[in-house]
């Protein structure tokens, strides 16, 4: 086992501006006496593969370098593997991306300048990780971990626009006009929602199941996460009109999200979606668009070590 440091770098994040930082994240590493390897991603999945190469190397302190979803590719590689133990692992990552909504929760500098001299001193936390079971386009089942939020209905939606127009949303400027864009082609599909015990079924604009806080560039639609409780926050939205989802948007960013008369919000262990008209419900983790209903929802408790301020 080596102490050494190894980083996973995507050039792609952040619309493909992340390539233009990598010198400079290299050469501050090298003045902060990092001992290191830097290994850059070529193509969607590769980070996945590039965890096991590195961790067959003795390996055992990951940093990714980029945003939102390259840090879902790396800790599902960290999960995917059978080389050693997850709880030898330690993971964080330097957020070079467009949205960077987990280190938000744990108050992660976004610029590198600042969090890369605080990393060697930073603080170890055992973070719980969500694993969903879902139906892929083909109809074949997939699972997949995640260490944010969940999104289903218009969430995923966007999220599947997104992945087909292959354009690169570096602006949140643009982001924000491309999801008023989706509202309009967006339609409200039923679906039921088992938790804990419990049941819902509506015709819902949007269903979260979080670990942490923020997600879709700094939205709270579930205020009440916390990433180590041995819970999901689970937060679902009724029918709402277009107009009423535009109307509703404050709610979306305040943390307030519980205030609004159609958002109802809850914890549980164990939750299930199942659509309940012909056309499924859509499904994206950590913003990337993986499938739809039926959908069943894990909890692992604790189970990743993540480097925090």
């Amino acid at each position: 086992m080596t102490e050494t440091w190894y980083i996973i770098a995507n050039p792609a994040a952040n619309g493909g501006k992340a390539y233009k930082k990598h010198p400079k994240v290299k050469a501050l590493l090298e003045e902060e006496g990092f001992d290191f390897e830097w290994v850059e991603t070529r193509a969607v999945g590769h980070a996945q593969q590039l965890v096991e190469e590195g961790l067959k190397k003795g390996y055992r302190k990951i940093i990714a370098v980029g945003g939102d979803g390259t840090g879902h590719e790396v800790v599902n590689g960290i999960f995917e593997q059978h080389i050693v133990p997850v709880s030898e692992i330690i993971y964080t990552i330097i957020s070079v991306g467009t949205g960077n909504d987990w280190i938000k929760e744990y108050g992660i500098p976004k610029d590198y300048r600042r969090w890369i001299p605080q990393i060697k001193k930073a603080q170890p936390f055992q973070q719980d990780i969500g694993l969903a079971h879902y139906t892929k386009e083909d109809g074949s089942t997939g699972s997949r971990y995640f260490l944010n939020v969940a999104g289903m209905a218009y969430d995923a939606f966007v999220a599947r626009y997104m992945l087909q127009s292959e354009m690169p949303f570096s602006n949140k400027i643009i982001y924000l006009f491309l999801i008023f864009k989706c509202l309009f082609a967006y339609t409200l599909r039923k679906a039921k929602v088992f938790f804990d015990g419990q049941e819902a079924a509506h015709a819902f604009y949007t269903v979260n199941v979080g670990l942490c806080r923020y997600s879709g560039g700094g939205m709270q639609f579930v205020p009440h996460a916390k990433p180590n409780d041995g819970q999901f926050a689970l937060t679902y939205a009724k029918e709402l009109s277009k107009v009423g989802v535009m109307l509703a948007t404050p709610y979306f960013y305040n943390g307030k999200v519980d205030k609004h008369p159609k958002v109802e919000v809850f914890q549980a262990k164990k939750i299930r979606v199942e659509a309940l008209e012909d056309t499924p419900t859509l499904l994206e983790l950590d913003g990337d668009y993986v499938g739809h209903t039926p959908v069943e929802f894990e909890l692992l408790p604790k189970a990743l070590t993540v480097l925090i301020p």
